[in-house]
């Protein structure tokens, strides 16, 4: 017999995850039981390493145990008894025990378990094998159970992974947890979805910038949104209400919990990201230069960049310049104050009169009320759409039954997958028709606000909504002439015709009406 007296002892506790620890008090109790058994052999407790994670049978992925065989190799010449409290705390795999059980024993440290005597006979290791593997046996069916009865809520409309941005798992009486919105990330999501769904933000950077705005928003470790989780939130359809999980074969389906955006907004979305949107923009907008790569030099037609200069006295001073090569006016600066100033006496010439928004108003309530006499037709024609579709659909898989060749099957499958969603698309206008609609004032007020005084907008503080005027109020960039100022612009749709309204060419017509005199 070998005198283990005053060995030293490193003791492993694990439980298959965080909420074990907290609510069953499994390490501490494991711990517990491991003190006892090292008094009664008359052994010294050196460290203790806990683990809270299941591993899914790989020891290399739980850090408690990375912890442990790192402290071993940093003590190669002692020799340690590895503890544990039970086999299934070992390893639930069958070759990772074995795998693990030749780590240890590289490092020189002997195994010992509360439940299980190791025994070096064939015998032993027949009994060791017989035992791994039914914890092996146990996991899997574990997993088994779990993946079902998650399938099962996936299929129901209920959402089972972790809580996106913007919502979190509240239990619910009857229906266990369900997702809600999680505020005030939930309204920031929304308005990034919408906002590059609308164009407003024309490629991702500007989401990830947006959405970098917000303290409150979560990032990574280096402190910021990476352009993988901004893809990840474009194409995520639990946030326009809907749920799937097509590696168990459950197709996307209506979800029971609360939208962000509806399912025509996420379809748009993945449109723009099909079509590859490439409209520039630049990582150094601030507030500082608000028209930076908007405005452009009237001698190349290049983008204007800015800048600050010191000048002798150490002050420092904004300008706009061009910095195309071969550009006439390159390096040649343009004061901030004079351009932007010029910019927003152009915006408050845009302001129409009172009389003419008046005007305005009354046009868009005829249009308004017209809308609302049509929405019993559209709501017929929606209905037949529907009906249209599912036989469609419906055609299509009786033509996949009769299909032998694989090309032909993928063809039909992938027309399905395109009717399915556009019969999503429909049955949301549906639902959206039996609800009652928004009044006028409500749906118009916030365009009219604009219309009525753009200058407003571009007085705030904030770079985003200065960016907002650019791309409601003007549908192309506009030059600057260090001679003769802002060139013309070519304001967008609103503007135009209140301008035309307002201030077009309007004739009588003759009296012989537009055909020529004929005798």
């Amino acid at each position: 017999m070998i005198n283990r007296t005053n060995k030293k002892v490193l003791i492993y506790c694990r439980v298959s995850d965080s909420k074990q620890k907290t609510d069953g008090h499994g390490l501490d109790s494991q711990e517990h039981r491991c003190r006892q058994y090292v008094m009664a052999n008359d052994y010294d407790i050196e460290k203790v390493f806990p683990d809270d994670v299941s591993g899914g049978g790989d020891f290399m992925k739980r850090s408690g145990m990375v912890a442990l065989l790192r402290y071993l190799d940093d003590h190669p010449h002692q020799n340690y008894i590895v503890l544990f409290d039970d086999l299934k705390r070992f390893a639930r795999d069958r070759e990772a025990h074995f795998r693990l059980k030749q780590e240890l024993a590289a490092r020189n440290a002997s195994v010992e378990c509360l439940n299980f005597r190791f025994d070096d006979t064939p015998e032993g290791e027949f009994m060791e094998t017989i035992f791994a593997a039914q914890g092996q046996l146990e996991r899997l069916q574990h997993r088994r159970q779990v993946i079902q009865k998650m399938r099962a809520r996936v299929e129901q409309g209920f959402a089972v992974f972790q809580a996106p941005v913007g919502y979190k798992y509240q239990k619910t009486r009857g229906q266990g947890k369900m997702l809600f919105r999680d505020q005030p990330n939930a309204s920031i999501m929304a308005e990034a979805l919408e906002g590059y769904a609308s164009g407003r933000f024309q490629i991702q950077a500007e989401v990830k910038r947006f959405l970098e705005l917000h303290p409150s928003f979560p990032r990574n470790h280096r402190g910021e949104v990476s352009y993988q989780r901004v893809n990840d939130f474009l194409t995520q359809p639990i946030y326009a209400g809907y749920v799937e999980a097509p590696n168990w074969g459950v197709s996307l389906r209506l979800g029971k919990h609360e939208p962000l955006i509806s399912f025509k907004t996420f379809h748009k979305i993945q449109e723009r990201l099909k079509g590859n949107a490439k409209t520039p923009a630049r990582k150094d907008l601030n507030k500082d230069f608000p028209l930076r790569g908007f405005i452009t030099c009237s001698d190349c037609e290049n983008p204007l960049t800015a800048c600050w200069s010191k000048s002798k006295t150490g002050k420092r001073h904004p300008y706009y310049l061009c910095q195309n090569k071969g550009c006439e006016s390159k390096g040649k600066s343009i004061r901030r104050d004079v351009l932007e100033s010029e910019f927003a006496a152009f915006l408050g010439e845009l302001q129409p009169t009172e009389e003419l928004l008046h005007l305005s108003k009354a046009m868009f309530r005829d249009a308004w009320d017209q809308q609302l006499t049509q929405a019993t037709t559209l709501l017929k024609s929606a209905k037949q759409a529907m009906v249209t579709i599912e036989k469609q659909i419906e055609n299509l898989l009786d033509r996949v039954v009769d299909a032998s060749t694989s090309s032909v099957i993928t063809a039909y499958e992938n027309r399905i997958d395109t009717l399915e969603k556009e019969k999503l698309i429909m049955a949301e206008k549906l639902l959206k028709s039996g609800k009652s609609q928004r009044t006028f004032e409500e749906m118009f007020e916030l365009a009219f606000t604009f219309l009525a005084n753009p200058q407003k907008l571009w007085r705030s503080d904030r770079v985003e909504h200065k960016r907002t005027v650019i791309k409601l109020a003007f549908s192309e960039r506009i030059a600057y002439c260090r001679k003769t100022g802002l060139r013309t612009p070519k304001t967008t749709l609103p503007f135009k015709v209140l301008d035309d309204i307002y201030g077009g060419k309007k004739e009588m017509v003759i009296a012989e009406g537009f055909e020529p005199s004929t005798y």
